[in-house]
């Protein structure tokens, strides 16, 4: 991806002569989001999508909106305005021939928040391979508790407001910035097309290996992002990531860290995990800096809180403002996630799919739990996770859980066989590192093996970029029923 392969804004009509909306492939995540927020604006929405079904679609359904099961040129209304196309839609997708056989305006996601939610708002961008969901979220939440009443944008779930978005009132719109590419007509990232006055790169490592063919070409899109800033603009930018740092260094906003380093503008030292969270001081440049307690664990997420706070400065929020905020945090749904405990069996679900991400999920868990048993139970489902790729970093990245347990990668038709990550392998290679491997296919057998061998005492972790088959609750039920 080049500067030159991002397309021109493209022209539409007057937004006040916008009514109808169709959105194509409504039920993806972000997408079916994007169809609430328009529809709350009081637009008149409908949508298609070929995995038409719930949650999303009864989540859907309960805002009012109408969802067409498949794609087909009929399910675009006839007096339609405009018409946002998903990611999920290639070129050939009939509704997408479709909208431009009838000359139909069409935007991506990220166009389309820009047109309709971003003009007269101050835009905080969250990027980075990791920490990007749970850094947004915690700026949203401590603009909140400040009351500067904040919209937000966010790849994931927040605990305090239980949604991924919020039209809030205030001068500020919190959005995670997504390296991930945005249309078939658009192919370049999503965070390209954000306006961001301030934001943060939190890390950059190679990841998604479906689109980037290796990590100079993400280098090349963090630093095109950095060039964006504004000179009014800052950006944050992780000083602990040396490949982070030199992406921001194609700023020309003035640029500014974070980090566990006192010699950072922003910087922040772990102390212990206690049964709270995380206790930390923190400081800016030159001072020596105050106590504070994180509710969340592990050393990336005090990371991840400097970023946070580097965010809020520029609505004038203090580092005081923020850690006595961030005290009523209750987290992210599936970011190290507590499911539940049954007969002192502590279940976790977490998003961490990449090596470095199990690596540094692990890591947290033991320093919460240094004395329990831990279970790693762990799906390769993702479009990176699912390719031999990581081959060699997936098995250090178990060290710290006492049982490994593998089910069967999901497969897609349109990745070979000779591409894909071999399990087996993974199984030997963690067994040589002194672990206890299992390599279980299914959910339900997963569980069999769980409910019959866990003990007072043991954690479970479920890492997984999807909803591994309900799997957590799962556990929790059979837990339950051997009583």
């Amino acid at each position: 991806m080049t500067a030159a392969d991002k397309r021109p804004f493209p022209r539409l009509p007057a937004l006040e002569s916008i009514r109808r909306i169709h959105v194509i492939g409504i039920c993806g995540t972000a997408m079916g989001t994007l169809a609430a927020m328009l529809r709350e604006r009081g637009y008149e929405v409908s949508g298609s999508d070929a995995m038409a079904y719930p949650p999303m679609s009864t989540w859907l359904e309960a805002r009012g909106l109408t969802i067409q099961s498949g794609y087909e040129a009929s399910h675009i209304p006839e007096n339609v305005h405009l018409v946002v196309v998903g990611n999920v839609s290639r070129r050939d997708n009939p509704e997408a021939v479709a909208t431009r056989e009838r000359g139909l305006p069409y935007l991506s996601l990220p166009e389309t928040l820009r047109a309709f939610f971003f003009p007269e708002k101050q835009v905080l961008t969250a990027t980075g391979t990791h920490g990007k969901t749970t850094t947004s979220s915690m700026a949203s939440w401590i603009l909140h508790a400040t009351s500067l009443e904040p919209s937000f944008f966010i790849g994931g779930v927040t605990v305090n407001f239980d949604s991924n978005y919020r039209l809030g009132s205030g001068d500020w719109f919190v959005v995670e910035g997504d390296e991930y590419d945005t249309a078939y007509f658009d192919k370049v990232p999503k965070f390209w097309h954000y306006p961001a006055h301030t934001a943060t790169i939190n890390n950059v490592e190679f990841d998604h290996a479906d689109i980037y063919p290796d990590l100079d070409s993400i280098r090349h899109v963090f630093s095109r992002f950095a060039e964006q800033i504004p000179d009014d603009g800052t950006l944050w930018v992780n000083g602990d990531d040396q490949v982070a740092r030199a992406c921001a260094a194609h700023a020309t906003a003035p640029v500014r860290t974070f980090g566990l380093s006192e010699d950072y503008d922003i910087w922040g030292q772990p102390h212990e995990t206690n049964e709270t969270g995380l206790v930390a001081r923190i400081g800016e440049r030159g001072t020596a800096g105050f106590e504070i307690q994180l509710p969340t664990i592990g050393t990336y997420n005090l990371r991840n809180f400097l970023g946070a706070c580097g965010l809020v400065s520029a609505a004038g929020v203090s580092l005081e403002q923020a850690a006595e905020a961030i005290r009523s945090f209750e987290g992210v749904k599936k970011r190290q996630q507590h499911k539940g405990t049954v007969d002192d069996i502590f279940v976790i679900d977490d998003f961490a799919h990449h090596p470095t991400a199990v690596a540094s999920t692990l890591s947290a868990i033991r320093e919460r739990f240094p004395t329990r048993r831990v279970w790693a139970i762990f799906e390769a489902k993702s479009n990176t996770s699912r390719r031999a790729v990581f081959q060699n970093q997936y098995p250090p990245a178990f060290v710290d859980a006492d049982v490994v347990v593998l089910s069967q990668p999901w497969k897609k038709d349109d990745l070979p066989e000779s591409e894909r990550i071999s399990i087996p392998q993974m199984v030997k290679d963690i067994e040589a590192l002194g672990k206890r491997v299992l390599l279980i296919p299914g959910v339900d057998e997963i569980v069999e093996l769980l409910s019959a061998e866990c003990r007072p005492g043991d954690v479970v972790a479920g890492l997984s970029g999807s909803s591994f088959g309900g799997l957590h609750d799962k556990v929790l039920d059979a837990l339950r029923e051997r009583g």
